[in-house]
């Protein structure tokens, strides 16, 4: 849950950087507040889903960029 949507104070999931950078080019703090606030419901996000299964074939020294903001705009 994020802070600026009452997340302050509860459980934390530690995140590798580039996962909570894609997290953050994929959804809205709203979105994340409102229908992600689980890492059930994140790995059931069709383009997290794809992330994760990419990320996992990598080795876990590998570091990347989320390349400028990849997010839908309404």
């Amino acid at each position: 849950m994020p802070k600026l949507r009452g997340g302050k104070g509860g459980q934390t999931v530690l995140l590798h950087a580039i996962c909570h950078a894609e997290i953050h080019a994929t959804l809205t703090e709203t979105e994340l507040a409102r229908n992600y606030c689980t890492i059930e419901a994140l790995r059931a996000h069709p383009r997290l889903a794809k992330f994760i299964d990419w990320v996992a074939r990598r080795p876990p020294e590998f570091r990347s960029r989320v390349p400028g903001r990849r997010r839908n705009r309404r």
